[in-house]
């Protein structure tokens, strides 16, 4: 079985029967509205018929609904060369494994759904679909992309489905927030939710004493000797980061998770699912 099927199975089994498909869904959409009743006609989906008002009237009758416009969901992969990483897995292979269980809830809530991915540049777009087909091309098109020396462009991304997206959407952005993007006039014409995908060496380095690593963002090459206190600092540096990041969401209103490399996702999902 490729990693594709295996990432599609164990994300489908997840919303459909397991952790995620019994938790209350984020994708609430706005249902509909009653109108009126009226006598049935054949075709009519039976569901409808009002039960009460049939006993009483001795023939069938049902219900007439307007049906609510449902919700637009779009999900932006952000693939910068930063997620070409991972002691575990890459970061990139959890990132479509997010896409694949957040894809599947969308189309089992029967919302639609329309996929990105960016770096400093839109790479490609799947136009709303409620067909399960479209998460296989989304998938897939995230493992297959090399991110390799690849950068980012929040403001690129921002600016791209501020323009494009005309009705209020549910956009949920995916990436490893390295840079701290700004949301803050997406998240008033739209709902933003933030996935965070790390690895936690990223976070917590070990000692390596002196070592060359390699940038896959920007290919530099990078020398020296990583002990206690250097990789202590860096540690600092990325806590930082994370409060500024945090902080920045939550001035801008955009609700966000973590989902580590070595985690289940679905469970780390979860805070998204239960926190509606």
């Amino acid at each position: 079985m490729s990693k594709l099927q295996k990432i599609l199975v164990r994300a489908r089994r997840q919303v459909f029967s397991e952790m995620v498909g019994n938790n209350p869904s984020i994708f609430q959409g706005e249902g509909y509205d009653f109108i009126e009743l009226r006598e049935y006609m054949p075709g009519d989906d039976i569901r409808h018929i009002d039960w009460n008002i049939t006993a009483k009237m001795h023939k069938p009758f049902i219900k007439i609904f307007r049906e609510e416009r449902e919700l637009n969901v779009v999900i932006a992969s952000v693939l910068n060369g930063s997620v070409h990483f991972g002691s575990k897995r890459f970061k990139q292979e959890v990132i479509a494994e997010v896409v694949a269980q957040l894809s599947y809830s969308v189309l089992k809530n029967g919302d639609l759904l329309s996929s990105y991915i960016f770096t400093d540049k839109l790479i490609s777009f799947f136009k709303p679909s409620k067909k399960l087909f479209s998460i296989h091309k989304s998938v897939d098109a995230i493992l297959n992309f090399n991110a390799l020396n690849q950068k980012l462009s929040f403001k690129l991304l921002a600016d791209t489905l501020f323009k494009r997206l005309k009705r209020k959407s549910l956009i949920i952005v995916v990436g490893d927030f390295f840079e701290i993007p700004d949301f803050k006039l997406l998240a008033k014409k739209h709902e933003v939710i933030a996935v965070v995908v790390r690895d936690r060496l990223e976070e917590h380095p070990p000692q390596m004493g002196f070592s060359s690593l390699v940038d896959p963002q920007s290919g530099a090459t990078l020398e020296g000797d990583f002990n206690k206190q250097s990789v202590e600092e860096y540690a600092r540096r990325v806590s930082a980061h994370d409060r500024e990041l945090y902080a920045t969401f939550r001035k801008h209103q955009v609700r966000f998770t973590k989902v580590y490399t070595d985690a289940n996702v679905s469970v780390s999902l979860r805070r998204l699912f239960e926190g509606r």
